[in-house]
């Protein structure tokens, strides 16, 4: 039985001002839902390890003598096609895997799947059309970076079944969002280095604490529901979990950045974001749903100072 909890098509947790609403026609609104082109934050957030890691190679490339200026900006470019194919193929997927939960939680039983204005057909479909985007922009980088691409795969499927077994599963979305951070500098380099593992890392712990405090949002129909989460598991200790993860995550992109010799501007990016993270950290309330979210999607602003930086430091590094 179709679900008409919203009845003028939009989704409870996306803003009905969105492009899509004023762009699509209705009859794709449920495709740009399931593909959550009607929420960037999470392309967005999808992107930034790629667009750090591309940069941060670039970077290193020419301190070495090789200028790769129009190759990073072509492949800045197709980081963000890919971010928004995949994120939206992945988001697809997640959504065919969890529909029936999501029809038992307030904040998702609007979307298009447990709405019943799409079928699982349709969805599925839509999930490989996607993912031919992907597969299109993936093709366009070095062997290496292809079959790391491919690598990821395994990541992406197991996802959204991690909440059915783990106490962890931003660990996984952490696996499978940061994977840029490889993808980046192998695009560059045709290979990996230690800096890139290391931002890797990094990335996955601010994957973990932005998607904790996404995951407050939902716990208590998740606890009724039996879904796992970090946020369920830190409980009252959100806070001071935080504090750990994200003080290593500066910490480990401190020491990247060292590894691949990024200059000054690397590091006062670096800097503004952890003062992000402090204010994230000392204002957050885990019982406020509404400030949970907005200061999840501040993550967006954090990865881009951080970008700004490393872009920074890579122009002051080319020769004039």
């Amino acid at each position: 039985m179709q679900n008409t909890g919203d009845i003028n098509g939009r989704v409870a947790d996306a803003p009905s001002g969105n492009w899509v609403y004023r762009v699509l026609p209705p009859g794709l609104w449920p495709y740009a839902q399931l593909a959550r082109w009607d929420r960037p934050i999470g392309w967005q957030l999808l992107m930034w390890p790629c667009f750090w890691s591309a940069t941060l190679a670039a970077d290193a490339a020419s301190q070495a003598g090789l200028f790769v200026g129009q190759l990073l900006v072509y492949h800045l470019l197709l980081y963000f096609v890919g971010a928004v194919a995949m994120r939206g193929a992945g988001c697809t997927y997640n959504d065919i895997v969890d529909y029936k939960i999501d029809m038992e939680v307030a904040r998702t039983r609007s979307r298009p799947l447990p709405s019943g204005r799409v079928s699982r057909r349709q969805a599925k479909i839509f999930v490989g059309l996607q993912a031919l985007v992907g597969l299109f922009v993936l093709l366009q980088f070095n062997w290496f970076t292809v079959i790391l691409g491919v690598l990821s795969l395994g990541i992406v499927a197991l996802y959204p079944f991690a909440k059915r077994f783990t106490d962890w599963p931003q660990f996984f979305l952490g696996l499978a969002f940061s994977w840029g951070a490889l993808m980046g500098w192998a695009g560059i380099f045709g290979r990996l280095s230690l800096a890139a593992v290391v931002l890797y890392a990094a990335s996955i712990l601010w994957t973990i604490g932005y998607d904790t405090i996404y995951a407050h949002q939902d716990k208590e129909d998740d606890e009724l529901i039996g879904v796992r989460s970090t946020a369920r598991l830190f409980g009252d200790k959100t806070r001071i979990w935080l504090v750990g993860l994200y003080g290593v995550t500066l910490i480990l992109m401190l020491i990247a950045f060292a590894m691949a010799g990024a200059g000054v501007f690397a590091y006062l990016g670096l800097l503004i974001a952890g003062g992000m993270f402090a204010y994230q950290i000392l204002v957050l309330d885990i019982n406020d749903g509404a400030q949970c979210l907005t200061l999840f999607k501040s993550n967006n602003k954090v990865g881009a100072f951080i970008f700004g930086g490393l872009f920074l430091s890579l122009l002051l590094a080319v020769p004039g």
